[in-house]
């Protein structure tokens, strides 16, 4: 069986699992999952999960939040979606970089992630990681939403490889160090 099918159906089996459900650990830690994948497997895994979100019927809910669509809406709110290429063109990727970093928060992405009431079988998926960099970055968005979804599973979708320490984005690009998050297979 391909290695790729294999994890997605073993993290079916996972978000079908009471206990991941209930966002109990051992120690009781905090329950965010980083879902690895090679990035050339991309296609597959959107797929997968577009289809597992449309599928209704499950113990779970997913609730996806992909941080490109975010990432957007967030710059149409301050006006500055329609300046971002002229700006580019005229102070270079460097420049808009550093002025989108300045102008656009962890905590911007995290306050349009939040929903409530939060329900038992809910699981917060967030997508979109490799979209969004290098303007946002996966750690600094994990360090900030830990706190508001402590009572449900938290799971990024990550193309790249998280050793427990460092999320390493395409296997290519150091994203940050992140300590309190779960390989998810």
């Amino acid at each position: 069986m391909n290695h790729i099918i294999y994890q997605l159906n073993e993290v079916t089996k996972r978000f079908s699992d009471e206990v991941f459900l209930s966002n109990h650990g051992l120690s009781n830690e905090v329950g965010i999952h980083v879902f690895c994948y090679d990035p050339k497997e991309e296609m597959r895994v959107s797929s997968f999960f577009s289809d597992l979100i449309q599928t209704g019927n499950q113990s779970f809910h997913l609730k996806e939040c992909d941080l490109y669509r975010i990432f957007l809406q967030i710059c149409e709110e301050k006006r500055i979606l329609k300046s971002i290429p002229s700006m580019e063109k005229k102070k270079g990727s460097e420049y808009l970089l550093k002025q989108l970093q300045k102008a656009i928060s962890p905590e911007d992405f995290v306050k349009k992630m939040q929903y409530a009431p939060h329900e038992h079988g809910d699981i917060l998926l967030i997508t979109g990681v490799g979209k969004v960099y290098p303007f946002m970055r996966s750690h600094n968005i994990l360090d900030n939403l830990q706190h508001i979804f402590s009572d449900i599973p938290v799971v990024l979708l990550y193309p790249g490889t998280y050793n427990g320490q460092e999320l390493s984005l395409f296997d290519e690009f150091q994203d940050g160090n992140y300590y309190r998050a779960f390989n998810m297979i």
